[in-house]
């Protein structure tokens, strides 16, 4: 609908002020409409979260490898009071616990895509090698006897967060010697989720060990620092590393496919003693777990609603731009636009934001954006081209909505740069349209 000014008075009446009270009402009421997109994308993203999550139940989840740790048994006499208050001796199983002198793994991780229903769930295999060796238990500092040592019973416990993530059975190796992996289940458990081996522990001497792991897992996988000396090697396809937990690697690779990375961390920093007697808890304590804990995330930096999400974030922003540009174009071109016009135009933008999300969810988020905005950019540009009867400037109307466009892409794309790239663009914005504002006479009736 396009009006041209008939007389002074009615211009008067129809001034510029009203209708720019009427422009930032309405940008004001779109914010209602925006609101409800950004819930919108919420409950999406929960449903992802849903699907993700039934995901990890049914493959596994995050992985937290442990140990080994050795628990050697040994006998103690103690006294205690009977019913009739009299004193008893009697001999009772301890166990010394003894974390090891050098613990290195080794891992190489392959990511895989999950596709449940119109969501994507991330999973990996790994497999992870462990490797080290133990010293002689200092019995002197336990204020312990050899001959109370009950070396036949020394069992090596391994532990990982989800027991339903081992694709095959552990192999372990002691000294060289193949040893049966069985599940842990002794009361005496220094960790959760055990796997353990039974084994004769050499009296004299230090004694090597080998385990070798098939994982599988999702979003994590972390580590456990335990050794005096803990080095970790990790490999993988993932191009989008997040490191995680209480360590930084000391060295991280990007490769054409994936990365590498390293860590070695010694025991100063290690929330556990080298070894100690009758505490099962000492592993489990969840803050010192997490204080000894390190890995790398295999999620995506930024997933498909989290960029729809910001997407929306700059609707208002997009909104204003736009109406502030066809305000210019009306100005300059002297041709009314009714504000219900606006209205439209501005109710296609928020549309747009559905058009994204409901693409995103069928051909992930790049292609969505690119035909949501052609969509409505050729929407909005052909009803502005009916309304000022002028196919250039709806062509330059056009140009301007996909720099805008192009711009909120980019900056989407742009992770760390984003606010700089941002500002930088908007500065720019607003220095145009300060310059075409001054071929407008705002005093002119």
């Amino acid at each position: 609908m396009i009006e041209q000014p008939s007389n002074p008075s009615r211009w008067n009446q129809d001034s510029i002020l009203i209708k720019l009270g009427f422009i930032i009402a309405l940008v004001l009421l779109l914010l209602i409409p925006s609101a409800w997109i950004e819930s919108l994308i919420t409950d999406r993203e929960g449903y992802q979260q849903q699907n993700i999550n039934q995901v990890a139940n049914q493959w596994a989840g995050s992985q937290l490898v442990q140990g080994p740790v050795l628990a050697l048994p040994y006998r103690k006499v103690i006294t205690e009071n009977n019913s009739a208050g009299k004193p008893v001796t009697h001999p009772v199983t301890k166990i010394l616990y003894v974390l090891p002198q050098n613990l290195e793994f080794n891992a190489g991780i392959e990511t895989e895509s999950f596709d449940k229903s119109v969501y994507d769930a991330i999973v990996y295999t790994a497999k992870v090698t462990a490797t080290g060796s133990f010293n002689k238990p200092d019995l002197r500092g336990q204020d312990l006897d050899s001959a109370t040592i009950l070396y036949d019973k020394a069992r090596l416990i391994f532990s990982i967060s989800d027991l339903k993530g081992l694709k095959d059975n552990p192999v372990v190796m002691i000294d060289g010697e193949s040893c049966n992996a069985e599940p842990a289940a002794n009361e005496n458990m220094p960790l959760d989720n055990g796997f353990q081996v039974n084994f004769t522990l050499p009296k004299d001497r230090s004694f090597s060990f080998t385990c070798r792991l098939a994982l599988k897992g999702s979003d994590e996988l972390n580590f456990m620092d335990l050794g005096k000396t803990t080095r970790v090697e990790l490999n993988s396809d993932w191009d989008h590393p997040d490191f995680n937990g209480h360590y930084l690697p000391d060295t991280r690779t990007r490769k054409d496919k994936g990365f590498s990375a390293k860590w070695q961390i010694m025991n100063y920093n290690r929330p556990f003693p080298q070894q100690w007697t009758d505490g099962d808890s000492v592993l489990t304590n969840k803050r010192a777990v997490s204080a000894a804990s390190f890995g790398v995330r295999t999620q995506p930096p930024i997933d498909q609603y989290r960029k729809i999400m910001r997407t929306a974030k700059y609707s208002i922003l997009i909104i204003l731009l736009t109406f502030v540009s066809l305000f210019l174009t009306e100005m300059i071109k002297k041709h009314r636009i009714h504000v219900f016009n606006y209205s439209l135009i501005g109710a296609a933008m928020v549309v747009y934001y559905t058009l994204l999300l409901s693409f995103s969810e069928q051909i992930g988020y790049n292609y969505a954006y690119l035909l949501s905005s052609v969509s409505t950019i050729t929407l909005i540009a052909v009803f502005v081209a009916s309304l000022l009867k002028n196919r250039g400037m709806a062509y330059l109307f056009a140009l301007i909505l996909s720099i805008f466009y192009g711009f909120i892409f980019i900056i989407i794309q742009l992770e760390e740069l984003s606010l700089l790239f941002g500002s930088v663009a908007l500065f720019i914005i607003i220095a145009v349209l300060m310059y075409f504002s001054r071929k407008i006479n705002w005093d002119k009736q």
